[in-house]
């Protein structure tokens, strides 16, 4: 008895059918989905065209900041560049900037998996979207030691205004 097309079993990156127990493609490894319940031949969403293109070798692992970018277009763009080459991706507002998430303005961190971040990094180097001697982000011992040169520069002046004479 055959199973009906609504529950078959296809890879959604190589469309390969497999049996109804099979649950990761025996090509490509993907996860496994239920063939769509109308023709074969129906077309294939926005959706479902993008997550196409990631490979699962850069899905893994938690998510590191790969770029910075000034806004959501900007974000995009970086974004679009990744999943060409099958790195996704996702972008958050960058953290202690105050404008409501409806707006498209402000600066926005652009996040992947870590086992992504070599490849995008890569990537955006050869776009000239970062620069090599950049980092991701900014170490945390910097913003420690600016944070206390300007408490010492503080205190100096207030030292020297109390040691002045009136």
């Amino acid at each position: 008895m055959s199973v009906p097309a609504r529950q078959q079993l296809v890879c959604p990156a190589c469309a390969e059918p497999h049996a109804t127990d099979a649950r990761f493609c025996r090509v490509c490894g993907m996860p496994l989905v239920y063939a769509a319940l109308g023709d074969a031949g129906d077309p294939i969403t926005e959706r479902q065209a993008r997550a196409r293109k990631i490979k699962p070798q850069y899905a893994e692992g938690e998510l590191v900041r790969v770029a910075g970018a000034q806004n959501q277009a900007e974000a995009e763009f970086i974004q679009g560049l990744l999943l060409e080459e099958g790195v996704p991706s996702t972008l958050c507002r960058t953290r202690g900037f105050d404008v409501p998430d409806m707006l498209a303005a402000g600066p926005r961190d652009v996040m992947v998996p870590a086992s992504g971040y070599a490849v995008a990094r890569e990537i955006l180097l050869q776009a000239e979207i970062v620069g090599p001697g950049r980092p991701a982000s900014t170490p945390p011992m910097r913003v420690l030691a600016a944070l206390l040169g300007a408490c010492v520069v503080v205190a100096l002046i207030a030292w020297l205004g109390t040691e002045l004479p009136h």
